[in-house]
């Protein structure tokens, strides 16, 4: 009888916190339906440059699947490589191709390579093959290495900053403290501050330790990559806190990583998403992980300096600022000063 009084209190509690309700039965249907959205898509067409190729030698790599040829010159092609906007250029030399593999990619990489052995057949091993970028040991976890960084990053402050502003309300301090004559931007800022060094010192080791302790690969400067991960994590701070002042208790909080992390982890690059429709593909561009992670792989993979991924930052930038605002703003339900 007892028993059926604490299941009695517990139905009637669910009835009460629609919010928990809904996260059992939505959030799994959520998150299933992103995953089948990312992994039913269809397979990316590969680019490919020739220059200067025998007639013959193109007309077998058109019959390839997957596969959009392009004809244009030695320079062209160069530049379009470096960009990541081919994955590959074929030149013709001494009477036999020399391919050049963007080779950031390691799936794009075997891909381009499998096929080109299809062209050529038992003559395969006379293709001299150079990589513009990484190397032929680069591997799955140099590729997803970056976006893991940063996603790391990103949940651990947005989980950690967010609860712990979250306590600041439940136990009172942020009453006391918005009764004296502290603006609430003032408040804001201090908090964003306070929690910038723990993320800097947080940046340091995760990034050093990914870097120079798990061996991933790395091309670029490690200064421009501590620069990201602390832009992304104060980002990531911001939200959290943004978030943090529609939740009552922790586990609220804990209730929008399905909506808020779930998503960037499948739109950010750590799946491919080249051969999603579109829209789908424009949903990555409004999430703050995207930037941070398409610098980190830029870096890190690539090279990059400061003016190839300069943009990712000033968005970065763009949303803790757009983020912190909202945050003075929802203050305003504690202060309306």
């Amino acid at each position: 009888m007892n028993s059926l009084t604490i299941t009695r209190r517990i139905l009637i509690q669910f009835k009460r916190d629609k919010r928990s309700l809904a996260l059992m039965i939505l959030a799994p249907i959520f998150v299933l339906t992103l995953m089948w959205l990312v992994l039913d898509s269809e397979k990316d067409t590969l680019n490919i440059a020739v220059i200067d190729v025998p007639d013959a030698f193109e007309e077998r790599i058109n019959e390839q699947e997957d596969i959009n040829v392009i004809t244009m010159g030695e320079n062209q092609a160069k530049e379009e490589i470096a960009e990541a906007e081919l994955d590959a250029f074929i030149l013709w030399e001494d009477g036999k191709p020399s391919v050049t593999i963007e080779g950031s990619d390691p799936n794009s990489t075997s891909i381009v390579k499998e096929q080109l052995q299809n062209v050529q057949g038992n003559d395969s091993d006379d293709m001299k093959v150079n990589f513009w970028h990484g190397s032929e040991e680069l591997g799955l976890f140099d590729y997803v290495g970056p976006v893991l960084i940063g996603f790391f990053v990103f949940f651990f402050v947005f989980i950690v900053g967010g609860v712990s502003f979250l306590r600041e309300r439940t136990q009172g301090t942020l009453e006391r403290i918005l009764s004296t004559p502290l603006k609430r931007s003032e408040l804001v800022g201090g908090y964003l501050i306070g929690f910038g060094v723990f993320t800097i010192v947080q940046s340091f080791l995760i990034a050093g330790y990914s870097i120079y302790v798990l061996d991933m690969y790395m091309d670029g400067r490690f200064l421009y990559v501590l620069l990201v991960t602390f832009l992304l994590a104060i980002t990531a701070l911001s939200l959290g806190t943004l978030l943090s002042a529609f939740a009552k208790n922790e586990f609220q909080m804990i209730q929008f990583i399905p909506l808020v992390i779930v998503p960037q982890v499948f739109f950010s690059g750590l799946f491919p998403i080249e051969g999603m429709a579109g829209w789908l593909q424009a949903i990555g561009q409004v999430m703050p992980l995207t930037y941070g992670a398409e610098a980190l792989r830029g870096i890190m993979l690539r090279n990059e300096g400061f003016t190839d991924f300069q943009f990712d930052l000033y968005v970065l930038t763009a949303f803790t600022a757009l983020f912190t605002l909202l945050n003075i703003y929802a203050l305003k339900r504690h202060r309306p000063l």
